[in-house]
């Protein structure tokens, strides 16, 4: 086993004594080494929300046995719960439509190997980008969207989605709204970058509609997609400080670089299970 290999335990529940002592002792039981561990209780939802990543081969079984003898504790806590295994890149399939600034981040980060993860495909609307993606060796697939084939668009891609096994569907600057089933099938596993600090400026032309209310900052949100346009809930959000000189093609210039690291950073916490849903809200665990 790799020295450096790492399972990921994140769970929540309702909140009450001693969960840290029962979770901590099932790992301790077993001699699990716990390298990080981070922990929130949050009093409105009066929910407990962990993270608790242990040395791999500290422990005398592997995940299907993890799991099968944390069920009891899991369900005596009421718990929401996964556990991952380092070892398993996680699946990102990524949506496009002509704008390439994020595609072309991403791309660079996961060639580098700085975003460890498996891209097996790239999905647009429009062919612009196709020979771009091929040139890295992802699969490219053109799915058009107009206002006659809208269902049998999105089930095309919600097809691919699952043929391919991804964990995560990222849209990467995808100028398309999501039907709502979409949304529904894949809750928590849609990622949007959206062009301004939500929730200002909603929808289309953020960076126009931030210009004519004249705003010194503009931002980008990476969110969770969800049936209600640009309402999913949040992971990761940054500004930048504008002034009266400004002109709109600057706030668009200033605004991809936002957007890019923004996204980055969004994915790379969802990624490394870092992220537990609350609600309409996020616990991110930095």
């Amino acid at each position: 086993m790799h020295p450096h290999r790492r399972y990921t335990l994140v769970a929540s529940c309702p909140d009450r004594v001693g969960i840290v002592a029962r979770v901590a002792g099932f790992i301790a039981e077993h001699q699990g080494w716990i390298l990080e561990t981070a922990h929130h209780a949050d009093f409105d939802s009066e929910r407990y929300f962990m993270r608790i990543e242990i040395k791999a081969d500290s422990l005398p079984f592997h995940l299907a046995e993890f799991r099968e003898r944390f069920a009891p504790i899991a369900g005596e806590f009421r718990m929401d719960w996964r556990i991952s295994d380092s070892a398993v890149k996680k699946r990102v399939v990524v949506l496009v439509s002509k704008q390439e600034h994020c595609l072309y981040d991403l791309l660079a980060r996961w060639q580098s190997k700085e975003l460890d993860v498996e891209i097996p495909c790239v999905i647009s609307n429009h062919r612009v980008l196709q020979g771009f993606v091929e040139w890295h060796g992802i699969p490219f697939h053109y799915v058009p969207v107009t206002a006659n084939n809208k269902s049998k668009a999105f089930d095309e891609i919600g097809r691919i989605f699952e043929e391919v096994h991804s964990d995560v569907m990222v849209l990467a600057r995808y100028m398309q709204i999501l039907p709502p089933e979409l949304c529904a099938a894949f809750t928590g596993r849609l990622i949007n970058i959206h062009h301004s600090f939500l929730p200002s400026f909603v929808g289309a032309k953020p960076y126009h509609q931030a210009y004519q209310r004249g705003v010194k900052l503009i931002g980008a949100t990476c969110h969770y997609v969800s049936a209600e346009l640009d309402a999913g809930p949040i992971i990761e959000q940054d500004t930048v400080r504008i002034d009266h000189g400004d002109s709109v093609d600057d706030l668009v210039r200033y605004g991809k670089d936002i957007e890019k690291a923004v996204l980055a950073r969004g994915l790379r916490y969802h990624v490394e299970d870092r992220v537990l849903l609350n609600g309409n809200r996020t616990v991110v665990f930095r």
